[in-house]
């Protein structure tokens, strides 16, 4: 499955990649993350990989992050392994102006198992919502955060 996503954020896109950049700012705008441990690498580096602990409700996830690519500000690239599912995100900011950034980012997921096949195609919007949700959660984060 394959999407993308997009949200325009009304600041300079240095400030924006300045907060996306702080692993500490995750917990402010990834509603449900509770911990990050980092497990090989150099964090917030390419080839990086940390162990990341959410509660959602009564569930709880943990899955591994992997930075792929960094190349600010044209792209920052990882992947996200879960039982069951291989996610690769890549996002990216593109200048609108001196004061607007779009937020863009671009989803591959593949699924293991017939119980995530089968959610995947019966419910794609799940996904496409959260990744929304995240970007908007982002946004509301990085406008509050950031008064000038």
């Amino acid at each position: 499955m394959r999407y993308s996503s997009e949200i325009t954020i009304d600041l300079p896109r240095e400030k924006i990649i300045e907060l996306f950049d702080n692993e500490e700012n995750m917990f402010n705008w990834m509603k449900g993350l509770k911990e990050v441990k980092h497990l090989e690498g150099e964090p917030g580096q390419e080839g990086a990989r940390s162990e990341m602990h959410f509660e959602m409700g009564k569930r709880k996830i943990s899955m591994v992050e992997t930075i792929l690519n960094r190349n600010f500000p044209e792209q920052f690239k990882t992947s996200y392994s879960t039982k069951g599912v291989y996610n690769e995100v890549d996002n990216r900011f593109e200048k609108i102006d001196e004061n607007h950034t779009r937020y863009i980012t671009e989803h591959y997921f593949r699924f293991d198992g017939w119980g995530m096949k089968v959610m995947a195609f019966l419910m794609p919007s799940a996904f496409k919502k959260q990744s929304m949700q995240y970007l908007k959660d982002f946004k509301a984060f990085a406008e509050g955060e950031i008064q000038e």
